[in-house]
């Protein structure tokens, strides 16, 4: 009897287990998640005392944050809140290693994607990084294709200004034309070209894609840059100059790169460039601008 008892009492004292867990879990979980939607702490030192506190191991530390900062986008991500403290992992990172170089290229990603909604101030603090690592690697022509691309084609779409969109835009394209100059792909100055003559800079987009021609030997990009130069009614004189200064480089310098050959500079002959007036004579000239004047 007692057993029987025992039992009863094993079995009422589970129900009553699960009925108390039914009544405390939903509360409990509703203050789990209240705690979970709150900002985010950041627990390391402002970005002007992190350099001291990196003990000088500064790449190191940017490293580590960064790493850090992926991790916690990801969570955010699984939890559907915006990641209030990006912009101070960002900061730290940047005054730790202001050349990161993996920085600049995915920090408007992390910015303008994130589950909880972006707005136009997301976006300009996206365009800040971003000019900043012009800045700190200027001659990086991904680092300019990336910024160009960003103001011109994916950051309007988070303005609702419709002068600060153009403005954008030709910035934009400004941005990719010194992309081009550095060595990105040519064809990325075709949609520049277009952008800077609807916004009525006709002679940039024309010396865009003159520069463009001259720097890419795609022969389907050149017949495309071509078509676009006559339809804003430039004259072809940037493809005789380049076709003079390629011929040259082919004939005389076929075992050198294209760079390497455009330094060297143009042929001279000895004998032209001997005597008091050896500037003047097309057989010694000093520079490429001296070797195809006669094409211009």
């Amino acid at each position: 009897m007692n057993r029987h008892f025992v039992e009863i009492g094993a079995v009422a004292a589970a129900i009553a287990s699960a009925l108390g867990i039914a009544l405390v879990q939903p509360k409990v979980a509703a203050d789990v998640a209240s705690a979970r939607q709150q900002d985010d702490i950041f627990t390391l030192p402002p970005p002007e005392q992190i350099r001291v506190a990196s003990f000088g191991y500064r790449h190191a530390l940017a490293d580590l944050i960064w790493a850090k900062m992926l991790v916690e986008h990801g969570l955010h991500w699984q939890e559907k809140r915006k990641f209030t403290a990006l912009p101070s992992y960002l900061d730290a990172i940047v005054e730790l290693e202001p050349d990161h170089p993996t920085f600049y290229e995915f920090v408007d990603t992390l910015i303008v994607f994130q589950p909880a909604g972006v707005t136009a101030d997301d976006a300009r603090l996206a365009r800040r990084y971003l000019e900043r690592g012009t800045v700190e690697r200027p001659y990086d022509p991904q680092v300019w294709l990336h910024y160009g691309q960003y103001i011109a084609f994916l950051a309007p779409s988070f303005l609702a200004d419709t002068d600060e969109i153009e403005r954008w835009r030709t910035e934009g394209a400004f941005a990719l034309a010194r992309a081009v100059e550095l060595g990105a792909d040519a064809d990325r100055g075709l949609a520049a070209a277009t952008i800077l003559n609807k916004a009525g800079e006709r002679e940039a987009a024309i010396r865009l894609q003159q520069r463009a021609f001259a720097l890419t030997d795609d022969p389907e990009t050149r017949r495309q840059i071509i078509f676009k130069l006559q339809k804003l009614g430039a004259g072809m004189e940037s493809e005789a100059t380049v076709s003079r200064v390629e011929h040259e480089w082919r004939t005389r310098y076929p075992f050198l790169s294209r760079g390497t050959a455009l330094l060297i500079g143009p042929h001279r002959r000895p004998d032209a460039c001997a005597g008091p007036h050896r500037d003047e004579r097309n057989a010694c000239p000093r520079d490429w601008t001296d070797a195809t004047r006669d094409v211009r």
